[in-house]
Parts: structure tokens; sequence; C-alpha cells
């Protein structure tokens, strides 16, 4: 069985970082969407108000995943909770335990720091991810639909009645 390390990232980490979103994109058939840089991604984990935190996971020393999550909020619970927004393991390392790895390392974090809540998104086409999802005892919440603001419609709503 290879051991399986996982530690936060370091600034030195930031190219793998990106390399790690860029191999994510493109397994979500979306190579063009990533207009990333080394340099956003290092100020948003490692800047002056970093907004995102990432984990890499070696096997025997090797790259093989990386999480990258960050704090939102339940105003229910009255507590913090982790987003996941990017979980990806290299082709070769999947179904030997890196996956898994990365969520007990994301779930004894959300005890740590006393989050309520662990939550992320898949693509409704990724049954592998949707498999490995539902044997973790994770429930999909079906009842809300992601919405979002992007581009030209964030633009125009943000500047909606400017005088």
């Amino acid at each position: 069985m290879p051991e399986i390390h996982i530690a936060p990232a370091t600034r030195a980490d930031v190219p793998l970082v990106l390399a790690f979103i860029r191999e994510l994109a493109e397994y979500e058939h979306e190579p063009d969407a990533v207009v990333a840089t080394e340099s956003l991604i290092e100020a948003a984990l490692f800047g002056e108000r970093p907004s995102a935190e990432a984990a890499i996971a070696r096997v025997d020393g090797v790259p093989a995943g990386q999480a990258l999550w960050f704090q939102n909020f339940s105003t229910w619970t009255g507590r913090p909770g982790l987003w996941l927004e990017d979980l990806f393991v290299r082709p070769r390392y999947r179904r030997h335990g890196v996956g898994r790895a990365l969520f007990v390392y994301l779930a004894r974090l959300c005890r740590e720091r006393g989050y309520s809540r662990f939550e992320w998104s898949v693509l409704d086409w990724n049954e592998l991810a949707l498999g490995f999802y539902r044997g973790l005892g994770a429930e999909a919440m079906t009842e809300w639909t992601t919405h979002r603001l992007s581009d030209a419609a964030l633009a125009e709503l943000a500047d909606a009645n400017r005088a």
C-alpha cells in the first residue's frame, strides 16, 4: 500500500496548484475556462487576506491530488462551514485512497475549527465522483439549485441604477 501524505499547500506549491486546477478543467471538458494565473492563485492562498486554502496529497512523495476550499457560513447554525471548491486526483492515483484521504483531512479540519458543515457540488454526469461521495455517506442536496452571476451579467447588475 503506498504512503499517502497530505499537507497544506505552500507558496512553492502554487505552480502545482494551478496545474491541478488545469487538469481538473480538462477532466470536466472545460480546458479553456481556466483564466487563473500563478499570481492570482498565490494572492488567493497567501495574500494579505487569503480567500482560499489548499492541501496537496502526495503518494510516496509524488503529487497525486489536491483539495482547494474556502470558509462559508451557515446562518441557521450560526457557525462557519467548509466549501470544497475543487477536489482532484490524478487518474493513475484514483481508487487508491487518495480522494478518501483528502476527505478525511478536510473532515478533521472541520472538526478542529468547529465548522458545522462540509459541502461541495459535483457535475451530474460525473458518476465516478457521485458514487465515491455516496460511499462516504454524503447526501445529495437535490432540492437546491445553484445559481451564478458572472462576466457580463455580473457587470450589468453591478452597474444597475448608477447615475
